[in-house]
């Protein structure tokens, strides 16, 4: 449809869009102004069927985003994490994953491509060259803005066009919904478990290399050894949580050399059993010094004296390492007589 088919009464006045005047380089202004090339107006200005088409694309995209986020949402909710569905070329993927990043593209996509389709064929498109000014605005300034902010508002035509605002609305409403169910992922809530471990009262200390118990004489004055809860595989599906709380390390010192009365009492023969875990930042201690009886985390070095209830000599852990209660059963293998009496690894403490 072109100019000539719209009633004249129904044509924009050209009045308020006149652009500045070219002007003429001279000797006392060697440098023309262009100014700006004169409007063009769009079949949306002139043609109110145009606009209302326009305006249901609009309302289109914005609709089929909020379709997209309740797709999203139903996928999350229905596809379980172990489907898989294949797509040419790609081959098999997670049917999970390709689900919640289409619908979610799709979401976006449609959100941006409405409110660019709106500003391009509904909002208005007439450029406005302005005097350069003084930072400091005047009462006749901020009355301007006011006024052009005002005009703003109503030439984007959303007070008028009530379905283009009440989609744009409710697809702005919904895709933040995605967001919010993916905090699902964040998993219950951890109640005591960080309290707790593996250990319980007559779990046998398994060594960690060897996959076997181990008995009194296995672990030899000045020794370490590393131990695991009986039960635990490494084909365990939660092996690395639980081994992360449960990991011990077990030293031999003679009996007389233990300082600390409760570390004493808590071991066997001078066998004793702290945790693994630096309460510094969770790193697995492995550095023993057996005329010491220190331990080193590699990490940060900081330094246990396991012969003083492994108390912190040396570097920024903050806390003794955890001693478990250890003993021995009827058939003589060790086991612990309970749980660690405090958290295991770092920083629990402040938080708890």
């Amino acid at each position: 449809m072109s100019s000539q088919d719209i009633p004249e009464e129904n044509l924009p006045s050209a009045q308020d869009h006149a652009h500045g005047a070219v002007s003429v380089a001279d000797e006392a202004n060697p440098f023309a102004d262009p100014g700006l090339p004169p409007h063009e107006h769009r079949i949306q200005d002139i043609d109110e069927r145009a606009a209302k088409r326009s305006e249901r694309v609009v309302a289109l995209l914005f609709t089929v985003s909020m379709l997209a986020t309740v797709g999203f949402i139903a996928s999350y909710v229905t596809i379980t994490p172990d489907t898989s569905v294949y797509i040419f070329p790609i081959g098999h993927i997670s049917a999970l994953n390709f689900a919640l990043g289409l619908t979610l593209a799709v979401a976006l996509f449609c959100i941006g491509a409405g409110a660019v389709h709106w500003a391009r064929t509904l909002m208005s498109d007439v450029e406005v060259a302005d005097e350069r000014h003084p930072i400091a605005a005047s009462p006749e300034v901020r009355a301007k803005v006011h006024a052009d902010f005002r005009e703003g508002a109503k030439e984007s035509a959303l007070g008028r066009r009530k379905l283009i605002r009440n989609t744009m609305l409710g697809a702005l409403t919904l895709v933040p919904l995605s967001g919010v169910v993916l905090l699902r992922d964040l998993g219950p809530l951890p109640g005591t478990s960080l309290r707790h471990t593996l250990w319980a009262k007559g779990k046998l200390l398994v060594n960690m290399n060897t996959n076997q118990p181990l008995r009194p004489e296995d672990v030899a004055v000045g020794s370490l050894t590393f131990a695991k809860p009986e039960g635990l595989e490494e084909t365990d599906e939660d092996f690395q949580n639980e081994i992360a709380k449960a990991a011990l390390m077990i030293i031999r010192l003679q009996p007389g050399n233990i300082k600390d009365k409760r570390e004493l009492d808590w071991s066997h023969e001078g066998i004793v059993a702290f945790s693994k875990i630096c309460t510094h930042v969770g790193c697995p201690i492995s550095l023993y010094e057996q005329q010491t009886h220190h331990v080193l985390c590699p990490c940060h070095q900081s330094t246990f004296d396991l012969s003083d209830g492994a108390r912190v000599i040396f570097g920024p852990a903050g806390h003794a390492l955890p001693q478990l209660r250890i003993g021995v059963n009827d058939e003589g293998y060790l086991q612990a007589l309970g749980d660690f009496e405090e958290p295991v690894g770092p920083a629990f403490w402040e938080r708890g």
